[in-house]
C-alpha cells in the first residue's frame, strides 16, 4: 500500500456510521483538492472494505459510485446505516461528513 493510499484510508475510517463523504472532500482532507481521481483509485484498492468503510464515499453529485463488493452491496450497507438511497443517488446535503 502506498503512503498516499494509507493516508486516504485513514481519513475514510473517520467517516461515522450514517454519514458519507465525497472523493473531492477526501482529496481536500489529504491536502490535494484536485486529486479526487487518485483518491477514488486509492479507495477502490481498499484491502478491508468493511473494516475501512469505503462504502461511505460517494460522488459529489450524490451518486453512489462504484464499490469493490458491487453497487447493490454498497446501497444495502448505506441503507442499513440509515442513509436514504433513491435509485443510485442520495441526498448528500442530509448526510455529508466534512473533515475539519
Amino acid at each position: 500500500m502506498s503512503e498516499f493510499q494509507d493516508r486516504v484510508l485513514k481519513f475514510v475510517a473517520m467517516v461515522p456510521k450514517g454519514k458519507v463523504t465525497t472523493y473531492k472532500e477526501l482529496a481536500r482532507a489529504v491536502g490535494n483538492p484536485r486529486a479526487y481521481r487518485a483518491v477514488a483509485n486509492a479507495v477502490a484498492r481498499n484491502p478491508q472494505p468493511i473494516k475501512i468503510p469505503c462504502h461511505r464515499v460517494v460522488r459529489s453529485n450524490g451518486e453512489i459510485g462504484g464499490y469493490r463488493l458491487g453497487p447493490r452491496r454498497k446501497v444495502m450497507l448505506l441503507v442499513s446505516e440509515g442513509i436514504e438511497v433513491r435509485g443510485a443517488t442520495i441526498n448528500i446535503g442530509r448526510c455529508l461528513f466534512r473533515f475539519k
